[in-house]
């Protein structure tokens, strides 16, 4: 389906070099998002929401996603969650937004170099 395959693209952009856990973490992200009242309601509206992905900025979405981004992505589609419900994440060594920052310590966890936020 073309939600499955703009998620791998997220996926693959986002967190190409990550674990299987990593990528599935940050597709859970995305469709947490997409469930969520404070985003849009569909999947390609969370995705290009302005600023939302870097991928997106970059370009990087445009990349053809591996096998694992897809089983990370279909996974994430049917509701298997690491990060049990976040919303935000960021990698910190990359970084450059400062907003990321300044929000509120929500933090839960950090899946490979993604820390994750609700």
């Amino acid at each position: 389906s073309e939600d499955l395959e703009l998620l791998a693209r997220v996926i693959h952009g986002e967190a190409r070099g990550e674990s299987y856990l990593g990528k599935l973490a940050v597709g859970a992200v995305v469709v947490n998002r997409l469930n969520s009242p404070l985003f849009p309601d569909t999947l390609y509206e969370v995705i290009y929401e302005p600023w939302a992905f870097t991928c997106v900025q970059d370009g990087q979405i445009n990349l053809e996603p591996d096998e694992e981004s897809y089983r990370a992505a279909m996974d994430a589609l049917n509701g298997i969650d690491p990060t049990n419900g976040c919303l935000f994440y960021y990698n910190p060594k990359t970084a450059t937004s400062r907003w990321m920052f300044k929000r509120p310590t929500d933090y839960t966890e950090t899946i490979g170099n993604h820390v994750f936020m609700k």
